[in-house]
């Protein structure tokens, strides 16, 4: 006789404090009637902006065609100079649902940027340089004294001299984080920033711990969001891995002769996929063990 499919699901996954409180904070506007808009999708989940899309919760790309109304900043922010555009604008409401430590992260850009004891060393933004968080973090350093690195690879190649100033982007793993800060020491005199947030922290550490412990892996989320990839990563270096967004990606094959099964999902992603996806799993294990 089979041994029954065991599902866990990782004690920290979904929505964190700043995701939960931008949706609180669109669904709030929305509900009033009013003219919302963001500029861009206000988190990493195409399924959960569809939803706010539905609730008349608009997505525009071009600050040009905002001429009045609400508009929602984005999660991961928006650039320096925009965001001062946007507030010379009297026509426009401006709710900031900047995730409190990605705000955190810009402050100390911004600082880094005016000091008079930091204003001329270089800052190095440890991140992926086409994400919208790190976009925005540029934006906040004077033109060419701002450089981002991905990897320990760009790290080893990186040329510049003098003293640099080292900042994070908020959803990196503290590993690759920390491996590039150590390459860079060796060369250089730094001053560390570490903008990891709590809550990837513990998303990362509860991911790698169930993923220790079960014969499959399933990490939900965006496939535009960094945090869930990271997971995805994490996870895959430990059991077998699926990164998925819904509930129609699972297939009933990748269950064959799995005796336990972990579930876990980015900051982006809501309850409702989750539970979408966990009652699916339970129907197949239902199917397979009946």
């Amino acid at each position: 006789m089979k041994q029954r499919l065991k599902i866990k699901v990782a004690d920290n996954a979904g929505f964190c404090f700043g995701v939960k409180r931008a949706i609180n904070l669109a669904e709030e506007a929305a509900d009033k009637k009013r003219k919302v808009c963001t500029l861009g999708p206000i988190i990493h989940n195409p399924q959960e902006v569809e939803r706010l899309e539905k609730k008349k919760v608009e997505i525009l790309t071009d600050i040009n065609k905002i001429k009045s109304g609400f508009i929602i900043l984005r999660t991961h922010g928006i650039p320096f100079d925009l965001h001062k555009k946007l507030i010379k604008n009297k026509n426009i409401n401006i709710i900031d649902a900047t995730c409190p430590f990605v705000k955190r992260a810009q402050v100390i850009m911004e600082r880094l940027s005016t000091d008079i004891k930091s204003k001329d060393k270089i800052v190095i933004i440890v991140g992926e340089r086409v994400h919208p968080e790190v976009i925005a973090l540029m934006s906040y350093v004077n033109s060419g004294k701002c450089v981002v690195i991905e990897n320990v690879t760009e790290a080893k190649n990186f040329k510049d001299s003098g003293d640099l100033n080292i900042v994070s982007q908020t959803t990196q793993t503290p590993e690759n984080f920390e491996s590039i800060v150590k390459i860079l020491k060796k060369q250089h005199k730094v001053k560390v920033y570490n903008t990891i947030c709590k809550a990837t922290l513990d998303r990362q550490k509860s991911a790698e711990k169930l993923a220790k412990s079960v014969d499959l892996m399933i990490v939900i989320g965006g496939r535009n969001s960094g945090n869930t990839t990271r997971l995805a990563q994490i996870c895959s270096t430990n059991t077998k891995t699926h990164h998925i967004e819904t509930v129609e990606s699972i297939k009933e094959e990748w269950f064959k002769d799995i005796g336990s099964v972990g579930l876990t999902a980015g900051a982006s992603t809501p309850d409702w996929i989750i539970e979408g996806i966990k009652k699916k799993v339970v129907g197949i294990r239902c199917k397979t063990y009946s």
